[in-house]
């Protein structure tokens, strides 16, 4: 938790935006796995925590837009809670540590029927609960309240949130630098022999050992062309790169998001450093452009005409490296955006809305394959924190259907193309911050090149 005049501060930019009425933030409450008491791990709403700070169930956030007033509501704990939880600060503890007044959460209903209904404002409800629940206080039917959310609130909350503070940096900081521990320890237990899952563990003790938590379900897999595997059932065999993104959670909440990919004997072999290194030269070429004022569709196509020379020199494509990028040839191998916003969650409020947080009234979204999957594409400014993650993909399904579609046939080697089936995918991914000139990457420098990849594969670990 910050000190508590930085919460204060935020609410305040808030009100000074948009003036008058009342924001209601509701908070999480415990969400069962298969009973009511087992829970799934509690994850605080994101809006709510930036706002009112406090990491715990079943509290709501009141801020009067005119005056600047903040409420916490909540309840007190009970005797049951000290029993079986242990002590726990007040309701009134957690509102003085972020300025705001304690209130029963009993009265909100209340407090909510006396606001107007054009001056209630509240931000798109993601959780079934939420929903009921406002619709509970402000006797709004479940339909209305889902379309009913104030689009001049989730406007001002996304552009607030989208420039990181100092501050911030510095926690996401904290959670990249876990997240060097995590990869690095995948790394080392990297050997020919060992299951995907026994690599994973070593990952996941580094989080348990520095009290973190995984930001999202971690994929750790060799066979990398499934953009989200999340199986790892699988034994690592010679000849094979083991592709590792995973996310790391600093205390205050602030996340990372990381990808290495890396060859299991420790040694890329000819085809896979040709693989691999395309993929990096695109990444470096796109964290090159990042600049205040660059759209971020247009560093997504400077790793997409990079990754279409490399496919160029592989054989597998023909043409001219831009013109490929523009006709959408080189998205068979690269399926996917660049990369997102980053901060308190991994796609950093995107519950507020996709196209809301990445896209505004300059860039739409486009609707070409790949391309159509970027999650951001407008211009980046000083504070956005963004992942940069291009990818080379050589996947069998997709391949033989773009095959038999006859798409790009004269872009496409097909014959050479399918001799990668069985290779997996290249990943590389770090997390960047816009700066005044130009960018930098957050963190620790985590093992990249090729040199320092097989390095760090081929020291000592629990796989050794």
């Amino acid at each position: 938790m910050f000190p508590t005049a930085v919460y204060q501060a935020r609410r305040q930019q808030l009100a000074q935006a948009l003036g008058s009425g009342v924001a209601l933030f509701p908070g999480h409450g415990q969400a069962p796995m298969n009973y009511r008491d087992n829970y799934y791990p509690f994850h605080q709403d994101r809006s709510f925590l930036y706002y009112f700070g406090v990491d715990q169930p079943d509290l709501v956030g009141w801020l009067d837009l005119g005056s600047g007033e903040a409420r916490l509501y909540g309840v007190d704990p009970t005797m049951d809670d000290l029993v079986w939880t242990g002590p726990q600060a007040s309701l009134g503890e957690l509102a003085e540590a972020v300025g705001a007044q304690p209130v029963p959460r009993e009265r909100l209903a209340t407090a909510v029927a006396a606001v107007a209904a054009d001056d209630l404002h509240f931000l798109p409800p993601y959780r079934g609960e939420t929903i009921l629940q406002l619709a509970a206080w402000s006797d709004l039917g479940v339909d209305q309240v889902e379309a009913g959310f104030s689009l001049d609130l989730t406007a001002a909350v996304i552009a607030q949130r989208s420039v990181k503070e100092e501050r911030e940096l510095v926690e996401i900081e904290k959670a990249v630098t876990i997240s060097h521990a995590m990869h690095t320890a995948a790394m080392r237990g990297t050997r020919v022999g060992r299951s995907e899952q026994e690599v994973l563990a070593d990952a996941l003790h580094e989080a348990l050992a520095r009290g973190s938590e995984t930001s999202f379900q971690p994929i750790l897999s060799v066979r990398g062309e499934t953009l989200h595997n999340h199986h790892h059932h699988l034994s690592l065999q010679a000849g094979q790169m083991l592709l590792h993104d995973s996310g790391a959670i600093a205390e205050s909440g602030y996340v990372s998001d990381i990808t290495r990919t890396f060859p299991t004997t420790g040694r890329f072999d000819q085809r896979q450093r040709a693989v691999y290194e395309t993929v990096l030269a695109a990444q470096e070429a796109a964290i090159s452009v990042i600049a205040p004022g660059v759209p971020f569709a247009d560093v997504h196509r400077v790793a997409g005409r990079t990754l279409a020379a490399g496919l160029i020199e592989l054989g597998i494509l023909r043409g001219q490296a831009d013109e490929l990028e523009a006709a959408g040839a080189h998205a068979l191998f690269m399926p996917h955006g660049l990369g997102h916003m980053m901060g308190l969650d991994v796609h950093d409020m995107e519950g507020l809305g996709e196209d809301r947080v990445g896209y505004d009234d300059e860039f739409r979204r486009s609707d070409q394959f790949g391309r159509r999957s970027l999650r951001c594409g407008r211009r980046v400014h000083p504070g956005f924190v963004l992942t940069v993650e291009p990818g080379l993909y050589f996947i069998p399904d997709l391949i033989a259907s773009w095959r038999a579609e006859g798409r790009h046939a004269s872009h496409i080697d097909y014959d050479e193309a399918e001799k990668y089936c069985g290779f997996g995918g290249v990943r590389i991914e770090d997390d960047v911050v816009v700066t005044e000139d130009g960018c930098r990457v957050l963190g620790p420098a985590i093992p990249k090149t090729v040199a320092a990849v097989e390095e760090a594969v081929n020291s000592d670990g629990p796989g050794a």
